[in-house]
């Protein structure tokens, strides 16, 4: 099993890469992660939620953790049944939804273990913990 980290800044995507990105529900990719999703790797503007170019959502802009959580898992069982792509995910929630680091990695304790899916090694320390 290898454990897998996103590299802190993605510029180019290989074909069964995947880039998991913060959204708002609305699906307006206007700034951090989500308008790099939406400027080089093809998100549709309006598609808040789950896959979308060579992308997937997370919303997080919509309240506290609890408003996150079920679409982590989603993106979770979503991973699962994609073993051919390899997930990279950002730091959703961390910029301008304004979540700390240590709020948001718990929700992904499940994804650490995951062959296809590579998280930030900050959250890989937390949820190690």
């Amino acid at each position: 099993m290898t454990q897998r980290v996103t590299p802190d800044y993605i510029t180019s995507l290989q074909p069964n890469e995947v880039f998991v990105f913060g959204s708002n529900l609305a699906g307006f990719h206007g700034g951090g992660a989500a308008h790099i999703a939406y400027k080089l790797f093809g998100a549709q503007w309006g598609v808040g939620v789950g896959p979308t170019g060579q992308c997937y959502a997370i919303p997080t802009m919509q309240g506290g953790i609890d408003t996150i959580r079920p679409y982590v898992d989603d993106f979770i069982t979503y991973a699962n049944q994609h073993p051919e792509k390899l997930f990279l995910v950002t730091r959703i929630g961390c910029g301008i939804a304004g979540f700390t680091d240590e709020q948001i990695a718990p929700l992904f304790k499940s994804a650490i273990e995951m062959d296809n899916v590579a998280i930030p090694n900050r959250w890989r320390e937390i949820i190690l913990q």
